[in-house]
Parts: C-alpha cells; structure tokens; sequence
C-alpha cells in the first residue's frame, strides 16, 4: 500500500507568507580594517583581492575568501 500524495499547493499572492528575500549587502574590508572572527578572534586586514582578505591575527595569517564566513568588520 502507497502512502497518500499530499498535493502540491500554490501560494496565494497575497499571503503573508510570502516575504520576498532581502538580498543582504556584500561585505567590503579595506586595508588595516580591524575585524574579529569567530574562530580566530581579532585580526587586522593587511592585503584585499577581489575575492578573499588576507588577515593577521598576530599569531598567525589566514585567507578568507567571500562571503566571508563568521568575519565581522568592528
């Protein structure tokens, strides 16, 4: 015996369920920006490219690249 198919129902258009999706702004670092991590800890930007941020954080340097997962410009 099959289980029973719940159908496929379309949203209403006005629905208060329906909330479009807010594209959230891209993050920009500049040079010597001061930032944390949330595994690294604090950090100091020291080189930028077009996709990833070199920072230090003193003990030792990490790449991140975008979208700059758990980085935080303070």
């Amino acid at each position: 015996m099959k289980p029973a198919r719940v159908p496929h129902r379309r949203p209403l258009p006005g629905s208060p369920f329906n909330v479009p999706t807010v594209a959230r702004p891209a993050k920009v670092f500049e040079l010597d920006d001061q930032v944390t991590h949330d595994r690294y800890g604090l950090g100091r930007v020291i080189e930028v490219d077009e996709n990833a941020v070199l920072v230090d954080f003193r003990t030792h340097q990490e790449r991140i690249s975008e979208p700059y997962p758990k980085l935080t410009r303070l």
